[in-house]
């Protein structure tokens, strides 16, 4: 079992799969990533958006003897697949797929402005991914699936308020 994490402004005990208002590095269902900094980022920036006082970190064991049961698609590092994965899935209207779980990097704000980049055929692939490689990348899982959910186990909810203090739920 390892743990991982799922920022939101709610408490998140019962995953679902969820179709996002704006294209994704994976496409659509449940994100999570294996940093608790990363997920606390997230919520900072989501209580700034919804302008809430409140947010959530969300704690999730992860079994990763279900995985082997599943689909599942793995980037350990940005590739060109990886690259053409996340570009289909931000830029083609209607694109899907059909893994449980997709792994890998975080294409945040930053490595975009690369793609961009590379969209726009100012750099090409092997800059792209040499430019990639000197990022320090966050990961990300996306259960993309209702099957996939079954690996994921609730554990508790931290409480992230906007003065930093923090309280636990454990369930």
């Amino acid at each position: 079992m390892s743990k991982i994490y799922h920022g939101s402004i709610e408490v998140v005990e019962s995953p679902e799969i969820r179709q996002p208002n704006r294209s994704l590095d994976y496409g659509s269902g449940f994100y999570t990533t294996t940093s608790l900094v990363q997920a606390n980022k997230l919520v900072e920036r989501r209580m700034k958006e919804k302008g809430v006082s409140v947010g959530h970190v969300n704690v999730y064991e992860l079994d990763i003897n279900v995985l082997k049961s599943m689909n599942v698609l793995l980037f350990e590092r940005p590739t060109e697949e990886w690259v053409n994965f996340v570009m289909k899935n931000r830029t083609e209207r209607g694109f899907t797929h059909d893994y449980d779980i997709v792994y890998g990097p975080v294409a945040d704000d930053n490595v975009y402005t690369q793609f961009t980049l590379y969209e726009g055929g100012i750099i090409s692939m092997p800059t792209l991914i040499q430019e990639l490689q000197t990022y320090k990348l966050v990961d990300q899982y996306l259960f993309h699936t209702e099957k996939s959910l079954t690996a994921i186990k609730f554990v508790e909810s931290i409480e992230i308020k906007r003065n930093n203090e923090c309280n636990n739920h454990t369930r």
